[in-house]
């Protein structure tokens, strides 16, 4: 199969390649680098076709001849999300339909969708399953949710949309991001010595590897197409929901010498939410999740020990996606759509 795969570049996306190339996939990558210098390991993967362009310029001759896309691009989380709404929408949902767009154009058949449990927003403590209604709280959240109600309009006999998703992600990727909450706990435990909550620590969040995620997006595109039209999962196991607090409890009993902490400032959250991950292990069985959150936490504190991690390192643009794009525009080179200035597409 030939898949495109937009945001390769990106935290799942150096992750996914890999994985897809090795199941004997051809894969063309689509990224327009915002965050090529945030990489905290050497980085070797490389998709077999690489477009250095924005998503939003994508066009229907840029996708003859491939059979699936995986849709990774887009604004990365909530903070990021608030950083600015109207690019988030923009970026998230138009860019998104954009994609899909010209690829049900150019004939492309299956389209996976990178979606998000932040979609259920504030549910409380009882696990939920895809039925469950949307509540986001967020533009991010939100932003998802329209995502997936026009690619449900887009679908029809000959273009099949599926949406996965995703669990909050952690995980080693040479493209690691420093803001999700396992990596970021398991950072300040390392580089300081304190588990730092910045959070109240009762919110629940269900987690899940950048590994499963990729192993995820493969089981779906090689599942066959009428199991997986027009349907949703929740991507993770039903097992790895915790507490914030449960988290910062399992850094500790992993990095030598770590106490919790609460930050001063520290309050609610009103993104609370545990998930059924039960739908897609029943119907997709060649997906099989095999990271717990503490294997994860183990495999970080290795890797930041390997890398030498310091704080600037974990709180600074090289691992924060919004310190990055600030960054970025205060130099000049991102506008405010979120844009590369000057960008030419290439191969």
């Amino acid at each position: 199969m030939r898949v495109m795969v937009t945001g390769h570049d990106g935290y799942i996306g150096t992750v996914l390649v890999p994985l897809f190339q090795a199941a004997g996939h051809t894969v063309v990558g689509v990224d327009s680098g915002l965050f090529a210098g945030c990489t905290l390991l050497e980085d070797g993967h490389r998709a077999d076709t690489e477009l250095r362009m924005d998503v939003r310029d994508l066009r229907p001759e840029h996708l003859e001849g491939i059979d699936g896309v995986v849709h990774l691009a887009g604004i990365s989380n909530d903070p990021v999300g608030d950083l600015n709404p109207g690019t988030t929408y923009a970026v998230n949902h138009l860019a998104t339909v954009h994609v899909a767009e010209v690829a049900r154009a150019a004939g492309v058949q299956r389209f996976a969708f990178s979606s998000s449990c932040s979609t259920y927003g504030a549910h409380g403590d009882e696990p939920i399953d895809e039925t469950a209604a949307f509540q986001p709280v967020t533009p991010y959240g939100e932003s998802k949710v329209l995502a997936e109600r026009d690619l449900t309009l887009l679908a029809d006999d000959d273009f099949s949309p599926t949406f996965l998703r995703n669990a909050t992600a952690f995980g080693v990727s040479p493209r690691l991001r420093g803001d999700l909450v396992v990596n970021n706990l398991t950072g300040y435990a390392v580089t300081t010595g304190e588990v730092l909550i910045k959070s109240d620590g009762t919110p629940w969040r269900p987690l899940v590897h950048i590994e499963d995620i990729s192993r995820a997006f493969l089981a779906v595109l090689e599942a066959p197409r009428d199991l997986v039209h027009l349907k949703a999962y929740n991507v993770g196991m039903s097992s790895e929901n915790y507490r914030v607090s449960e988290v910062a409890d399992i850094v500790a009993s992993v990095v030598p010498g770590a106490r919790v902490t609460y930050s001063p400032d520290a309050s609610p959250d009103t993104r609370n939410y545990r998930v059924d991950c039960s739908l897609i292990q029943a119907e997709l069985p060649a997906f099989e999740p095999r990271w717990t959150v503490r294997a994860g936490v183990e495999q970080l504190y290795a890797t930041y020990l390997e890398a030498g991690l310091r704080l600037e390192d974990l709180t600074g643009p090289r691992l924060q996606r919004i310190k990055r794009l600030l960054e970025l525009q205060e130099q000049g080179r991102v506008d405010d759509d979120m844009r590369l200035v000057g960008q030419v597409a290439g191969v």
